[in-house]
């Protein structure tokens, strides 16, 4: 019994691997058979399964170009009209020019000599006019300015980012004469303002601009300016001098400026003499002009 045992025990194995050997050759040739069978529709599905991804993946490659070109051309249609308005203006400003030109009013800032000799007077023209109202001697055309103004004088007279109203005249000079501001408000007494260390001096509540600031509420921004000129006079054996002397002139003030408590008018130069009185808007501020030799009388010569 004991060696029919060990004979079963030593053969069983065996067996098993037989039966494993077999089962996995009817599983291969079962694979085989089904393969056989149908060989032609998985080959197909294969295919057609690529087919798929590929017409998916071309689908939303002519997406996307379509959406580049509708972008493209989104982009041309608003530079094609951004152009077109920028085209729209400039015409606009060059016919606006063209209007000003023809009914622009003299300007007192110019440096023409001819524009300073006009201030505030006549034409001689207008003058020789007869009863009939006809000019039988007429004007002579006006000539072409290549002056600077309107915005090419805000790149050429701008100062710390803000616009001068104000040019100064080709007279101008810096004076050999110490003059002096003696200030006073009611009756206390201010500190001397010194005016013979350069040609003009900006008066105006705007502390950014101004050489002498004017705090006053009533005052504006750019209220006035101080200036030296040279100009011509008589002297006393008839031939003719120059002399720097003091001007003030208004900016178009608000308020106004007051010389000896009257107003004078914007954009025109008042001479000054000493011991003048200033006042600027309302304040109660009382600006007295004065040089280092008041009781000394002699002019200043170029």
């Amino acid at each position: 019994m004991s060696s029919v045992r060990i004979k079963k025990e030593r053969r069983s194995p065996e067996r098993h691997r037989r039966r494993s050997r077999s089962r996995s050759r009817s599983r291969s040739r079962e694979r085989i058979r089904i393969k056989k069978e149908k060989p032609d529709d998985s080959h197909r599905n294969g295919h057609h399964g690529k087919r798929e991804s590929h017409d998916h993946s071309s689908h939303r490659r002519d997406d996307a170009g379509q959406s580049r070109d509708r972008h493209r051309s989104r982009n041309d249609d608003h530079q094609r009209v951004k152009q077109e308005r920028v085209k729209q203006e400039r015409e606009y400003n060059d016919e606006a020019r063209r209007r000003d030109r023809k009914h622009r009013p003299q300007n007192p800032f110019s440096n023409s000599d001819q524009d300073r000799q006009d201030w505030g007077g006549q034409n001689d023209s207008g003058a020789s006019q007869d009863s009939e109202g006809e000019n039988p001697n007429p004007a002579p055309k006006d000539q072409p300015n290549f002056g600077v103004s309107g915005k090419l004088a805000e790149d050429t007279n701008t100062f710390r980012g803000v616009v001068i109203k104000y040019n100064e005249p080709p007279e101008a000079r810096i004076p050999k004469r110490r003059w002096r501001f003696y200030v006073f408000k009611g009756e206390e007494t201010l500190p001397v303002l010194h005016l013979h260390r350069q040609s003009a001096y900006l008066l105006g509540r705007d502390r950014k601009i101004a050489d002498m600031p004017i705090d006053h509420p009533s005052c504006s921004k750019q209220h006035a300016v101080f200036q030296y000129r040279l100009v011509d006079y008589q002297k006393e054996d008839g031939t003719i001098g120059r002399r720097i002397r003091p001007y003030i002139i208004d900016l178009e003030s608000a308020n106004g400026t007051f010389l000896n408590n009257k107003k004078i008018e914007p954009k025109r130069y008042y001479e000054l003499q000493e011991k003048d009185v200033i006042k600027f808007g309302f304040s109660t501020r009382e600006y007295v002009l004065l040089h280092a030799n008041s009781k000394d009388t002699d002019d200043d010569m170029d």
